[in-house]
């Protein structure tokens, strides 16, 4: 076994890596907790509008 023979099995183990991954991403398993993260960044601004109701409501 020389270093080509290692670079070899490397590729074939990185390429079966990524295509696990993109698999286990892309199965619907997983959608509902993407779902979820995916809205995240719009949790703050409900929060945001709901304080602002709230403050103008109590002035």
């Amino acid at each position: 076994m020389d270093i080509n023979d290692l670079r070899g099995l490397s590729t074939l183990f990185l390429m079966l890596s990524f295509i696990g991954l993109c698999i286990w991403a892309y199965s619907g398993k997983q959608r509902e907790s993407f779902n979820q993260a995916a809205q995240l960044p719009f949790a703050d601004d409900e929060m945001n509008k709901r304080s602002m109701r709230e403050e103008v409501s109590n002035d």
